[in-house]
């Protein structure tokens, strides 16, 4: 990346940092609501370790790595929404600012937010729960991790196209058709549980695979390769395929005069 492209890139991670600073709303999407979900998976988790510890150790957990994927993908998404609310969506793209660079900015600046906050998550859950996210080992926890994220990337960029392509009018689906993907990911319980007619859909999922491997690696040491390189290809396939599905939205929002209208 040239140096002024770096620069452009910062600009953006510097305005999300002044965003993230003054916003109420941030404050409790992307701090006070995990906060209160892992506190609820936590003490329901205390309450079935008397007769299950292990359900008790992967509620709480999945409750943890549900964060990387719900606030990364809602701090890319969103993060474009408040350009749309304040009208200076074409503001911002009339600055010699490429697409990619928007994109590395968001992702970079969510990934700041989504680390930071699931460091101080897993600190508490520590203290008060007793539980060690590092049980599962420092690589299997990094490639979870980034598995997770990759997800929440990909499904942010298709959401931003779509809002770019219809406006205002999908805008609820920036921060509430990722829950969709809860149950279907297996989050906080074993593939096994979900009915044999769904698990054929949480297999194609790619965090599907990164949460059956986070599970096995509180079970057994080691680091589990083989189902985080599965999460690891679907996900770069996905991608490649999301940033297609972007331009081709983000070109018909443009030619349809969309793209100015979400402005107003």
């Amino acid at each position: 990346m040239r140096l002024d492209s770096g620069y452009r890139v910062y600009a953006i991670i510097r305005h999300e940092i002044f965003i993230t600073k003054r916003s109420v709303e941030l404050f409790f999407d992307t701090l006070f609501f995990p906060l209160m979900n892992v506190i609820l998976f936590g003490v329901i988790g205390r309450f079935l370790g008397s007769s299950d510890s292990a359900s008790a150790t992967y509620l709480v957990m999945g409750a943890l790595l549900w964060n990387v994927i719900s606030i990364n993908q809602y701090n890319v998404t969103v993060s474009s929404m408040w350009s749309v609310w304040s009208h200076n969506l074409t503001n911002l793209f009339i600055a010699p600012i490429s697409v990619a660079e928007y994109f590395t900015a968001h992702v970079l600046a969510a990934a700041l937010r989504t680390n930071l906050v699931v460091a101080l998550l897993s600190l508490g859950t520590y203290a008060v729960f007793d539980f060690n996210i590092l049980s599962m080992g420092i690589v299997n926890l990094l490639l979870c991790v980034l598995n997770l994220s990759l997800f929440a990337w990909w499904v942010g960029i298709i959401l931003l196209g779509l809002i770019f392509r219809y406006g205002t009018r999908v805008q609820a689906l920036s921060w509430g058709i990722i829950f969709l993907f809860q149950p279907l990911t297996a989050s906080f319980f074993p593939l096994d549980a979900l009915p044999s007619s769904v698990r054929a859909i949480a297999l194609a999922l790619p965090p599907t695979h990164a949460f059956e491997a986070a599970r096995d690696a509180l079970d057994q040491p080691g680091v589990a390769w083989a189902p985080m390189g599965v999460s690891l290809a679907m996900n770069l396939a996905y991608f490649g395929v999301a940033l297609i599905l972007f331009r081709l939205l983000f070109d018909k929002s443009r030619k349809t005069g969309q793209f100015a209208r979400n402005d107003l």
